[in-house]
């Protein structure tokens, strides 16, 4: 038995203690030994691992903490770790280019879960470019190379709903959650007056080259989608696409917009991708499956050339993170993991964040600087993930975002005050100015106050020039409440 065995072992140990299973436990072990409850990969570890990790604690090794004036004793070169539980308040990280925001942190936290899903533990999703080393193919149970046509796996962009109004919303939110022109309340409007119909008729959703048709208020298109509702029982569906071709056209009509953000994904590259396939081929991938399994799943998007594109899909799968996440009965933990944020953090997004803790879900989001999301977002995305790590290299601007946000505290100060002792008797005084002339220097005395001052546990300006390279500071909060101050840690050690 390696490690995995021993915690996936663990973990049915309890559940049988739990549920009352023992003597089903026992026969399992008795006939299977060390392969018993196997994830239904077949695989038993990762094929090269490259962190350190502790599966019995589910944690996983960053580096150690650096012993200084701002860290407790108890923390001085104590190893740092992350788990579940912390993960849970979600994590943000901060750094530019170099700063080993993927080494030494997106890397090993994604191999940590992806071998916690082998114990059946959690389920984990990580969105990168292609290329980035975010471990091996057979580390995963499903990659989706988004524009690659040798990807064995498509991404379906309605989650495999069948409630046009949440399709509707998932996709308001990839395709105008970044925007300040549209709300995102009018975009799910006017996707769910014509998902819905379409759906009444054909049984499925659109394909998303047909869903741009629909929105850009093709004639021919609406048309065909309104003769096809003629019959009585689609009397609700007719009044929805009705209204939807009734605003077409006008000045406060959405659909343009929202047709030019989808014309991104159709493109020649993306031919046959986001369901525009044959069905039967087996390709398209639902996100709703890591809610019901322990997957690991990696998703790379598209190489050079297509960031509009990419950034557009990274908000399309966290907005359906966010929604296959809701149901609370999953018994296992679900992460995504963004190694690249940038351009996917909206108002809407934020809120759903803070709820994750409660949905045994959390997110891992990785930003080269705070200035990729909106500025009006700073301080409430801040303020929403329990767990903030500001890397080496952080401008002064990103710093005093992080210190806002990580506060003050008391600290006590002690201040030695010189005075110059005037003697009152005249040998005192001759001795005074004897003294003088010997050492050079007048007799004085030292006064001594300690108060209590309150400064920032971390200002802006130490943030951008006194953590050493390949260092972070890292404050932590677990889904239970309990936090860790922020700290310097050697993600090298």
């Amino acid at each position: 038995m390696n490690d995995v065995d021993c915690a996936r072992v663990q973990r049915a140990w309890d559940r049988a203690r739990r549920e009352g299973g023992l003597a089903g436990f026992t026969e399992t072990v008795l006939q299977r030994g060390g392969a018993a409850w196997t994830h239904p990969s077949g695989a038993r570890d990762l094929p090269a691992p490259r962190a350190r990790h502790d599966l019995l604690q589910g944690q996983v090794r960053l580096g150690r903490w650096v012993a200084g004036e701002r860290t407790p004793r108890a923390y001085h070169d104590a190893g740092a770790a992350l788990a579940p539980d912390l993960l849970g308040t979600s994590l943000l990280v901060i750094g530019p280019p170099g700063s080993g925001k993927t080494r030494h942190v997106v890397e090993p936290v994604t191999e940590s879960l992806a071998l916690q899903a082998l114990t059946g533990a959690c389920a984990v999703v990580a969105v990168c470019a292609a290329g980035t080393p975010l471990g091996q193919d057979g580390a995963y149970d499903v990659v989706v190379r988004i524009g690659d046509p040798a990807s064995v796996h498509d991404l379906d962009p309605y989650a495999e709903s069948d409630d046009p109004d949440e399709a509707a919303a998932v996709l308001a939110e990839a395709l105008a959650g970044d925007l300040d022109t549209v709300s995102a309340q009018s975009a799910a409007t006017a996707l769910a007056q014509l998902l819905g119909p379409y759906r009444a008729l054909h049984g499925r959703f659109p394909s998303l080259p047909v869903l741009r048709e629909l929105l850009e208020g093709d004639p021919g298109a609406l048309a065909a989608l309104r003769a096809g509702l003629a019959a009585d029982e689609h009397a609700v569906m007719r009044r929805e696409l009705d209204a939807r071709m009734r605003q077409a056209g006008t000045a406060a009509d959405v659909g343009p917009v929202l047709a030019d953000r989808l014309a991104l994904l159709d493109r020649p590259v993306f031919a046959g991708f986001f369901g525009a396939g044959d069905p039967a081929d087996g390709r398209p991938f639902s996100l709703r499956a890591v809610a019901h399994h322990p997957l690991r799943v990696r998703i790379d998007l598209p190489e050079r050339g297509h960031e509009e594109a990419a950034r557009l899909i990274t908000r399309l799968v966290l907005a359906q993170f966010h929604t296959v996440v809701r149901d609370t009965r999953r018994p296992h933990f679900a992460c995504l993991v963004l190694d690249d944020a940038t351009g996917s953090v909206t108002p809407e997004s934020v809120r759903r964040i803070q709820r994750l803790r409660a949905q045994n879900a959390g997110v891992v989001l990785a930003l080269r600087t705070i200035a990729d999301v909106p500025e009006a977002l700073h301080g409430p995305l801040l303020g929403a993930v329990g767990c903030r790590m500001a890397l080496s290299g952080v401008t002064t601007w990103d710093g005093s975002r992080f210190a806002h946000a990580w506060g003050t505290e008391w600290v006590e100060t002690t201040e030695v005050a010189k005075h110059t002792v005037f003697a009152d008797q005249p040998m005192t005084r001759a001795i005074h100015a004897l003294r003088k002339v010997v050492t050079g220097k007048a007799v004085t005395t030292d006064a001594v106050t300690t108060k209590q001052v309150e400064r920032e546990r971390w200002s802006a300006s130490q943030l951008a020039h006194e953590v050493p390279p390949g260092h972070a500071v890292l404050s932590l909060t677990s889904v239970r409440g309990e936090h860790a101050p922020p700290l310097l840690i050697d993600l090298r050690g």
